[in-house]
């Protein structure tokens, strides 16, 4: 990038609570998400020496997030990054999808150029409101000299976008880092342009090991909606039910892909002599469903 050039930085807001307005400043846990756009997100905040651009992506409560919003944003980050005169990019998102999100940003992207993601714990008109300082402290965070790839900037942490979590649902500080995270080798990545073309997204669902998990929710998806994938959520280091265990392998046999995570926040499932259905290591359910979905996108054709 040439020195002489004023640094650019690009902010794609999403919605979230940090876009969110309290009815009553007093109750700041009642509030509508989504409600302030990018421009009033960033008229109270100065950057010295840098050009704010902006892009209004999508202005949504993260929970409705959907595959054509994941589409838009890594066109947008794609083409941001691509460009000479843009030092990084900063995503305004909220907490609830934040980690898929950044899971699938950076396993697609694996950028060079610095792209965080921020978001709020609290709506943006009570007072005390964390956004603004985590949107700063994100703006502040892609001009660092070695900041690279995709990270999550919240509560004066960073975090690196394939290993956070979120693990409270109030306090200002929702996330944490899992240790140990890495791709599984036997799980393919397609490219940004096969992400972007895909028109119809692969169904991958969730399911959890608990007490008396019998299988059946799989036999009935299998016999009557069957899904391209299941990720279950198994106890402990990826343990099934018995019953839950045989009604996978069946799905397996009928065409399935299957990978066991585990439900304990840490940890994940390393292998065992005795598996009969491949694991996903470290990764958490949630991002063991993107991983696979992403998977199932680079076999398409």
């Amino acid at each position: 990038m040439n020195a002489n050039k004023t640094k650019k930085i690009v902010v794609l807001a999403t919605g979230g609570t940090i876009a969110g307005l309290a009815i009553n400043a007093t109750r700041p846990h009642e509030y509508a998400s989504a409600q302030v756009s990018v421009e009033n997100l960033l008229k109270n905040i100065h950057q010295n020496g840098i050009e704010l651009l902006n892009e209004q992506v999508a202005q949504i409560d993260s929970k409705d997030m959907t595959f054509a919003i994941w589409q838009s944003l890594l066109g947008r980050v794609a083409f941001w990054l691509a460009q000479d005169d843009v030092q990084g990019v900063v995503i305004t998102h909220g907490t609830d999808t934040l980690e898929e999100t950044s899971f699938f940003l950076q396993t697609v992207l694996q950028p060079i150029k610095p792209l965080a993601l921020t978001c709020a714990m609290l709506p943006a008109n009570v007072p005390g409101s964390d956004g603004p300082s985590n949107l700063n402290d994100a703006l502040s965070w892609v001009q660092q000299p070695d900041a690279t790839g995709v990270s999550v900037v919240c509560a004066n942490q960073v975090h690196a976008g394939q290993a956070v979590q979120k693990s409270h649902s109030q306090q200002r500080n929702p996330f944490t880092s899992q240790i140990g995270i890495t791709y599984p080798q036997a799980l393919r990545v397609p490219s940004v342009a096969q992400v972007l073309a895909c028109q119809h997204w692969p169904r991958v669902d969730v399911v959890q090991n608990h007490t008396g998990a019998d299988g059946r929710l799989v036999r009935s998806l299998m016999a009557h909606d069957a899904p391209q994938g299941w990720v279950v959520s198994g106890t402990g280091n990826g343990t099934l039910h018995h019953d839950l265990e045989a009604a996978l392998l069946e799905a397996q046999k009928q065409g399935a892909h299957v990978l066991r995570a585990s439900r304990c926040a840490q940890g994940g499932v390393q292998s065992r002599g005795a598996d009969v259905l491949p694991h996903a290591g470290a990764l958490t359910a949630v991002q063991a469903r993107v991983a696979l979905l992403l998977h199932l996108i680079a076999q398409q054709r």
